[in-house]
């Protein structure tokens, strides 16, 4: 039976060399083998797996390290879970939507003046483009503006599964903005309520207002709700 990953890494980590700060090189084939008391084929089998979990990478004429995966690995996991059907639509809207809240209450301790006029500028870029029927730009200033969001979170648990969930219902989002311009009513001045919303969530971190960036996030999300329209987005 295969030594546990968990604890095959433990025994690893204590044979590399740190460097680079976070990448630890390990020694060679052989002597890692003889060191661990493995066989090559075990070894390459439990290497083979960190490989694909993204852990382990390999450089040409550096040699193998171990370093903090990329977003990858949680975009597959996500994508194929969701292939399967073992994780649905609603279960990823309704993740993203929690976790949006908490990442707005958050970042109103944490954001910049800096941060938070990058923010506003993302609703203006967001706005002008719908009013052009630039879709395709609005939607990428739509998703700027939440990856900037959680970008002001120092907290690389949260970033991972943020990646994870946007790539996963990156698609569903672009449809129902589209979705949103046949029912979606503009005001006077020619802007839609689903982008116009994000101001409230700026405006709240403004005030630094932990309470308020909640409320306006979830406002956020109900928005799609009244449309009636999936709050995937």
């Amino acid at each position: 039976m295969p030594e546990p990953i968990e604890s095959f890494v433990s025994r690893l980590l204590a044979l590399t060399t740190l460097e680079e700060g976070t990448a630890h090189r390990l020694p060679p084939e052989r002597e890692l083998g003889e060191k661990l008391g493995m066989s090559r084929g075990a070894l390459r089998e439990q290497l083979s797996v960190l490989e694909s979990l993204g852990f382990l990478h390999r450089t040409q004429g550096r040699g193998t390290y171990l370093e903090t995966p990329s977003d990858e690995f949680v975009r597959a996991y996500f994508t194929i879970a969701r292939a399967f059907g073992y994780l649905s639509d609603a279960q990823f809207a309704e993740s993203r939507m929690l976790l949006e809240e908490a990442i707005a209450e958050v970042a109103a301790t944490e954001a910049s003046d800096e941060d938070i006029a990058a923010l506003r500028d993302d609703v203006d870029r967001m706005i002008a483009a719908t009013r052009r029927d630039d879709h395709d730009a609005a939607f990428e200033a739509d998703v700027a503006f939440h990856r900037r969001l959680q970008g002001m979170i120092d907290n690389p648990v949260l970033r991972l599964v943020h990646e994870g969930l946007s790539h996963v219902l990156r698609e569903a989002i672009r449809i129902r903005r589209l979705e949103a311009v046949a029912v979606e009513p503009v005001d006077d001045d020619g802007v839609r309520r689903t982008d116009s919303v994000h101001y409230a969530v700026v405006d709240a971190l403004a005030a630094r207002d932990p309470e308020a960036a909640r409320r306006a996030m979830r406002e956020h999300f109900e928005n799609w709700l009244s449309l009636g329209i999936p709050a995937v987005h």
